[in-house]
Parts: structure tokens; sequence; C-alpha cells
């Protein structure tokens, strides 16, 4: 399919970079950018045939079958209305919305257009995530209770972040819509999020906004996601997610230390999107594109697109992504958890918070079992009628 890009810059190079790799089938054909020098120079740089500072005009041309919005958040709502008069798909960078109510009516847009909303959350479509997210379906981790995502780096690369009208918000906004979203996979989509309890500030920059949040999503089920967030962190960009099962525990380190480490006397160029310097002991990333989930993204939309179906991450997805972080800039502000407010929730209605107990067997509880160093087997078990905790020492063959 033919894909017409709204933006020209770092994010949308990414893009580019990734989609000039991806099937042969689907091609970068047009850009859109608000300076005409930045689109003719994106033009010539990924050989496309068009370029235009009018947006209608690039999503409208007939030769166009999906847009690909990569701009500043301000820009995000604008770019949606553009491609649903145009009737063309659209495939939104994150966060979809500098909040949710804005995220609503672009969710509102696609729909009433029928046309497909994607929502280019590329953390979520990692090799490293894919797999783990395969492994807690299959139930290798049990139920899952505690997930937590880390994203903190020295700060985004464009002017606009930095300024609350056009980003929305800082650190926040900016990462934790990657944190939140990745815990609501590994916990369960379907599992409505409840409340937020969040801590943000300003601890470094002078801007209006948040460089460092830490907040804690309650779930309907008893689970908990938790996100922790910083435009503060030296040392290139660190991404790590943790999640804790009933039956197993997930660690997974995506960016800083992924096993590539080279020391340079600085001779060289660049090394790692978000790296401070290129001297020293340097951390590059292999195929930077493809590990931080941009193809197996591209892929799983335009797949959808043909196929008619929903990709991993839609829309509905970034809406709600939204609400809670709108949730956990009123919590910033009060210091009290406050509930997440989400119009026409799709997934399950019921609670379930209770403890994921298991049965030891007809009269007990298993609590614990461990083996001690002289080889036994130690049991604690709990009585289901009278609640007594007991131990059972069972000695090994």
């Amino acid at each position: 399919m033919n894909i017409a890009m709204l933006g020209s810059g770092f994010i949308a190079r990414f893009y580019a970079d990734s989609l000039v790799a991806q099937r042969g089938k689907d091609t970068l054909i047009s850009v859109y950018s608000r300076n005409i020098d930045k689109a003719k120079k994106f033009a010539e740089d990924y050989k496309l045939s068009f370029y235009s500072d009018n947006m209608d005009e690039v999503c409208s041309r007939e030769d166009v079958d999906v847009v690909i919005i990569s701009l500043p958040n301000n820009l995000h709502e604008a770019a949606v209305e553009a491609c649903a008069k145009a009737k063309k798909h659209v495939l939104c960078t994150k966060p979809l919305g500098r909040n949710a109510a804005e995220a609503k009516r672009m969710l509102d847009l696609v729909e009433e257009a029928g046309i497909m909303g994607g929502y280019l959350e590329d953390l979520c479509y990692t090799p490293k995530f894919l797999k783990s997210m395969k492994s807690v379906k299959e139930g290798s981790i049990g139920k899952v209770l505690w997930a937590k995502s880390r994203e903190a780096h020295p700060g985004p690369h464009s002017d606009w972040f930095w300024d609350h009208e056009q980003s929305g918000g800082g650190a926040m906004v900016d990462l934790g819509c990657h944190c939140i979203e990745i815990a609501r996979n590994f916990i369960g989509k379907e599992i409505r999020p409840v409340e937020v309890m969040c801590w943000a500030a300003t601890q470094v920059h002078p801007i209006q906004a948040e460089d460092s949040a830490i907040g804690l999503i309650k779930y309907a089920n008893g689970s908990i996601g938790q996100f922790e967030v910083s435009w503060c962190f030296r040392g290139g960009m660190d991404l790590r997610d943790e999640v804790m099962g009933t039956e197993g525990t997930i660690w997974l380190n995506s960016f800083l230390r992924t096993g590539f480490e080279m020391f340079s006397t600085g001779k060289g160029g660049y090394v790692a999107e978000k790296a401070e310097s290129s001297s020293g002991w340097l951390f590059p990333v292999g195929d930077e594109v493809h590990e931080l989930g941009y193809t197996n993204m591209f892929t799983d939309m335009f797949n959808a697109i043909e196929n008619k179906t929903e990709p991993l991450e839609t829309f509905y997805d970034g809406y709600i992504v939204n609400a809670i972080i709108d949730a956990a800039y009123l919590s910033a502000k009060s210091g009290r958890w406050e509930p997440v407010q989400i119009e026409g929730w799709r997934g399950n209605i019921s609670e379930d918070n209770g403890p994921a107990t298991t049965s030891y067997d007809g009269d007990y509880y298993l609590i614990k079992r461990e083996i001690l160093p002289s080889g036994e087997h130690k049991l604690i078990l709990k009585h289901k009628v009278s609640g007594e905790v007991v131990v059972r020492e069972i000695i090994a063959d």
C-alpha cells in the first residue's frame, strides 16, 4: 500500500527508516511538513514523489492508502480530522492526544469515518516484549500481580516537547504513555484500570511541566501497574520492565544494557538514541528500529488494514492510556488516589480482586514451599476453615 507521512522530524525519520526496510509492497510516497524546505529535504532523502506544506492536499491524494501522523501532540487531532475527511486509514504516534477528551474525539472520528485508527506504541512491539507477552498468555508466570515499566533519559530532542501547551505535559505524557500501555498488556487490556496514585515534580529543568514522575495504577482484578519516568536520567535511554506473577517473574532490559558494549576515544559518530556521548564505554544497539519495535509495529498495522482486522494497538488503546494519564495528573496535584474516567469502557465489567490463592489439598491453602539447606522440604499451609497457619517438614528420600 502507499503511505503518506505527516511530519518530517525525528520520529518521522525513525518511521521512514523502518518503512523503507519493510515489505516490498508497502511504499512511502509523500510527505507533509509545516516547513516546505524540510518537506523537500525529507522527500529527497527518501526519494518520495510528492511533498507539500498543505496537510489536506497530502491526505486527499488518490494514490494514498494510509497516513502516518508523526507531528507534535497539539497537531494530532487536526491531522486525524484530515484523514477522516479523506477516508484514509490513519496511524498515529504516541500519545494519541494531549488528554483523554482529545483522544476520545479522535477515536470517534475514525470510527465514524469507517477507517482504521492504529496507535503507534512501538515499545509494545519490541521482540523481547512480544516474546514475553506470549509467555504470559501461555500462563508461564500465572496471574500477573504487578507490572512495572521504566523509561528514563536526558530529555526529548525537539523544542515543542518542553512547551506544556503543545505537548500537554512533561515526562508523564511523553514517556508514561509507553510504560502505562506496557503494563496494561501484561495485566490484561480487558481489565479495567480503576484509580491512580502519582507523584510528579520538576526537579531540574526550567519548564512548567514535570520532568520526573512515579505512578501506581490499580486494576479491577487487584493487579498493580507501576510507571517510572524521567527526563533527568544521565547516560542514555533506560528502558526496563519487571513483571511479577503467581507462578513466575519476567525482567526485560530493552535498550541501555543489552549485551553490546564498546569503548571508543570518540572518533566515531551516532551511537544510539539519547546517547549523551560518543566516547568512553558506549552501549550501541544492533538494529535500532527493530529493537524499538518499529518493524513489527508497521507489519501488524498494514496486515490489519489488509485483513480488515484490529491491530494489537488501536486508537481505543490510546484513549485508555490518555484517561489513565489524566488521572495521574490529578493525583499528582491532590496527593490522593484519583479515579480513571473512561467513557464507553469495552472490557470486562466484573471485578475480581481477591487473593490468587493456591490449594494444597481439600483442607489447606499453600502459602509457601521451600527446600532447606539440610535437604528437607518445608511447607507453610493455612487451614481453609480455622485459618490456622502450620508448618510441615518433609524429609526428602
